[in-house]
């Protein structure tokens, strides 16, 4: 994946190593936003993070943001999104992670940690920050405006609980870094190190390299869940 570009850009990964280097073990962050189908592009970052866990036997702190889902998701139940979350974890786990050194946190299921380390973070972000992020206007519902908080706590998380400042390198989709941009501004300002990131390209359709393999067209894209003969 390094060879062929398919991880293309990064922030501060010579950092990472460099600490690494110095004997400060880093840890790996990375996450999915659960639902009802899991395609091949899906888990180009997830076999990503367990090639460099196999690789640096570091711990991997995986999110599955069921809240997120059901924030930006008109018709969907919070019912709903956790249920898809529990059956996304069963597909993560079949990739082989190490499970001493696997964390698989479901959003809603971690509310209380997630919640009281999302209120410093909230504290330094403006609503103008997150309106330019990601494009948002003023009908957006509040949850979905405070939910950058809540996706950018995994990231110091190792931190809060040793007491230490612990590096950690996130391998994500190109499109998640407006979420950890905000991040690496406002940890600073908190006392954590501004986390590190790896980048992918997304996959491809089957129709050709101008889209990206989406579940919403069964046509043009490769379900973990198909059949050989579907395939």
């Amino acid at each position: 994946m390094l060879r062929r570009g398919v991880f293309f850009a990064h922030r501060d990964l010579d950092w990472i190593l460099d600490e690494w280097d110095k004997g400060n073990q880093f840890y790996l962050y990375t996450g999915r936003g659960p639902s009802d189908t899991i395609q091949i592009g899906h888990l180009v970052p997830w076999v990503f993070t367990k090639w460099l866990q196999d690789q640096f036997k570091v711990k991997v702190l995986f999110q599955l943001t069921d809240d997120e889902k059901f924030l930006f998701k008109e018709n969907l139940s919070l019912r709903e999104a956790h249920g898809y979350a529990i059956d996304n974890a069963l597909s993560i786990i079949a990739l082989g992670f190490d499970p001493k050194l696997t964390q698989i946190m479901i959003d809603t299921d971690n509310a209380k940690t997630l919640y009281n380390n999302a209120l410093p973070i909230s504290k330094q972000v403006t609503f103008s920050t997150v309106k330019a992020s990601f494009g948002f206007d003023n009908s957006q519902n509040l949850g979905s405006i405070f939910y950058t908080c809540i996706q950018a706590v995994p990231a110091i998380l190792e931190s809060v609980r040793s007491g230490r400042n612990v590096p950690c390198l996130i391998p994500h989709a190109i499109d998640q870094d407006p979420y950890f941009r905000i991040a690496r501004d406002v940890f600073p300002k908190l006392g954590y190190y501004k986390p590190a990131s790896i980048q992918c390209k997304f996959l491809p359709s089957l129709t050709g390299v101008e889209g990206k393999m989406s579940a919403s067209d069964p046509n043009q894209t490769i379900f973990i869940t198909d059949s050989p003969d579907t395939v």
